[in-house]
C-alpha cells in the first residue's frame, strides 16, 4: 500500500474518532438539561425536606402548618389542630415541581401592577436545613386562566395556572384533619354500641373473627361489624364547618335525639363517639376531637341499629373453604360422604357424582335464617354435620319442625341462638340431599 495514502487514512480516522468523542461528550453534557422550549421551573423542593409552611394573605386568615417530632403535620396558626397529611402533601407535591406557563418579564420592577406588592398570597416553605423559600402570588391575568407569580429573590415575573394557585390557597379548615376518630382499624379488640334500642358489645376472637359478647355470646355477622368499623373510621366533620357553624352544630347536638354511641377499644385506648339526630341531619361529638360537628347520614344510620342487625343468620361458617366430610340424618334416611383427593365417596366407598354433591354443599353454604326465634325448638327432624378447614372445623346443625308445620327452627351445637327457617328453605335443602347420586357406570364426574 502507498505509505502516503496510509498516512492520510490514519489522519482521517483519527479526526473522525475525535469528532465522535466530542459529539458524545456534548450529548453527555446535555443530559439532565431542560429543553430550550421547556417551561421555566419556579420551585423544586423535596417534599420530605419541608418542615413548615406559612400561608399569608393580603386579607383574611394566616395559616401555618409544621412537621412535628412524631412525624405528623400540625396546624399551629390560627389555632392548634392536627393536620391532614393528604391535604398538606398536595401542597408539598406541587412545590416539588412548580413550573411557569411563561416568563412575563425578566426583570420586573412595577410589582404592584400585578398584585404582588403586597402579594395576594404569600407562601413560605421552610426546610430542614433552615432555609426559606417564598412564593408570591398576585392578581389574575386578563384572560383569567392564569395568575402572576414571583419567587422572592428572583427578578423574573411569571404566570402560573390558576389551579396551581388553588393548591396553595388554603386555610386551616382545608388543612385540618377532619377525622372524628383516630383508631387503627386492624388494632381494634372491642366495640360497644348503644343505640336507641339497646346496648351490646363485640369482641375479637383471634385476629379476624368478631363475636357478640354482650348481652350474651352470639355469632356476629362479620361483614356487618366490618361495615360499622369502616363507617366509624371514616367519620368526618362536614367539610364546610366554620367556627360559627360549629357553635350552631353544638346547639343542635344538645337538642337532638340519640342515634347511637360507639366506644372503640384498640391500641390507642378507648375512643367514644356520640351521634344525635335533628330532623334529617346528624351531629356528632367525639372524645378524640374537641367540638361538635355535623356528620354524614351514613354514620348516623350505621349506629342506629338493633342487635339482630349484627347477628350472623347463616347456619354454617365454613364459607368458601371446601368441606371434607358431610353427614346428614333426615328421619330414617342417612347420607355420609367423605372426600378422597378430588373424589367424593359414600359410606359404602362408592364414587359420588361431584356436581350433585357440590349443589348440596352450595345449599348448605347459603342456608340462612329469615329471623331469630326465642323458643320453639323441639325434637330434631334433620341433623347436619359438616367437617371443613382440613378437619379443624366441625359444625353440627339440628333442625326441628315448629308447631303447625309452617316453619322450622334450627340450632347449632355451639350456640344457644335459635334460627327460624321457612318451610320452602327446608324443602329445598331436603331436595338437594335427595339429588346426591352415585356416578353412573361408564361416566366420571
Amino acid at each position: 500500500m502507498n505509505p502516503a495514502r496510509l498516512l492520510i487514512a490514519v489522519v482521517l480516522l483519527g479526526g473522525l474518532g475525535g469528532l465522535v468523542w466530542w459529539s458524545n461528550r456534548a450529548e453527555k453534557a446535555k443530559e439532565g438539561q431542560p429543553a430550550k422550549d421547556a417551561p421555566p421551573k419556579i420551585l423544586s423542593l423535596s417534599p420530605d425536606q419541608v418542615k413548615q409552611i406559612d400561608i399569608k394573605r393580603r386579607e383574611g386568615e394566616q395559616t401555618s402548618v409544621r412537621f412535628n417530632d412524631q412525624g405528623k403535620w400540625d396546624i399551629t396558626s390560627p389555632k392548634a389542630f392536627p393536620g391532614d397529611p393528604a391535604a398538606v402533601a398536595s401542597i408539598t407535591s406541587t412545590a416539588s415541581s412548580l413550573t411557569a406557563d411563561r416568563v412575563v418579564d425578566e426583570n420586573a420592577n412595577d410589582l404592584a401592577s400585578y398584585g404582588l406588592a403586597p402579594p395576594l398570597l404569600e407562601v413560605t416553605f421552610k426546610t430542614k436545613d433552615n432555609k426559606s423559600t417564598k412564593l408570591l402570588i398576585g392578581d389574575d391575568t386578563p384572560t383569567g386562566s392564569s395568575v402572576y407569580a414571583k419567587l422572592e429573590g428572583d427578578p423574573r415575573l411569571f404566570i402560573i395556572a390558576t389551579y396551581s394557585k388553588s393548591v396553595f390557597d388554603k386555610v386551616a379548615q382545608d388543612l385540618r384533619d377532619k377525622r372524628l376518630m383516630s383508631f387503627m382499624q386492624d388494632k381494634i379488640s372491642r366495640i360497644e354500641l348503644t343505640s336507641r334500642k339497646q346496648t351490646f358489645e363485640f369482641g375479637k376472637v383471634g385476629d379476624l373473627q368478631w363475636q357478640i359478647v354482650k348481652p350474651k355470646p352470639m355469632r356476629a355477622d362479620g361483614l356487618q361489624v366490618d361495615d360499622l368499623i369502616t363507617k366509624l373510621k371514616g367519620a368526618q366533620m362536614d367539610p364546610g364547618t366554620t367556627e360559627a357553624s360549629a357553635k350552631a352544630d353544638a346547639a343542635k347536638f344538645t337538642s337532638g335525639t340519640l342515634a347511637g354511641i360507639a366506644k372503640v377499644t384498640g391500641s390507642v385506648g378507648t375512643q367514644t363517639i356520640e351521634v344525635r339526630k335533628v330532623k334529617d341531619d346528624f351531629y356528632a361529638k367525639s372524645s378524640a376531637v374537641e367540638g361538635t360537628y355535623k356528620v354524614g347520614k351514613d354514620l348516623g344510620e350505621a349506629l342506629d341499629k338493633a342487635l339482630d342487625d349484627f347477628r350472623n343468620k347463616k347456619l354454617f361458617d365454613f364459607g368458601f373453604s371446601d368441606p371434607t366430610k358431610l353427614d346428614v340424618k333426615d328421619g330414617d334416611k342417612t347420607l355420609a360422604l367423605r372426600k378422597d383427593n378430588s373424589k367424593w365417596l359414600s359410606a359404602a366407598n362408592k364414587e359420588m357424582d361431584s356436581t350433585s354433591v357440590q349443589a348440596f354443599i352450595d345449599r348448605l353454604r347459603d342456608l340462612s335464617a329469615s329471623t331469630f326465634a326465642e323458643k320453639g325448638f323441639t325434637a330434631p327432624v334433620v341433623t347436619l354435620t359438616i367437617v371443613s378447614n382440613d378437619g379443624k372445623r366441625t359444625e353440627t346443625v339440628e333442625i326441628s319442625q315448629a308447631a303447625g308445620g309452617m316453619h322450622f327452627v334450627a340450632r347449632r351445637s355451639d350456640d344457644s341462638s335459635l334460627y327460624e327457617l321457612g318451610a320452602d328453605t327446608v324443602k329445598e335443602l331436603r331436595q338437594a340431599v335427595g339429588d346426591v347420586r352415585e356416578v353412573q357406570a361408564g361416566k366420571k364426574k
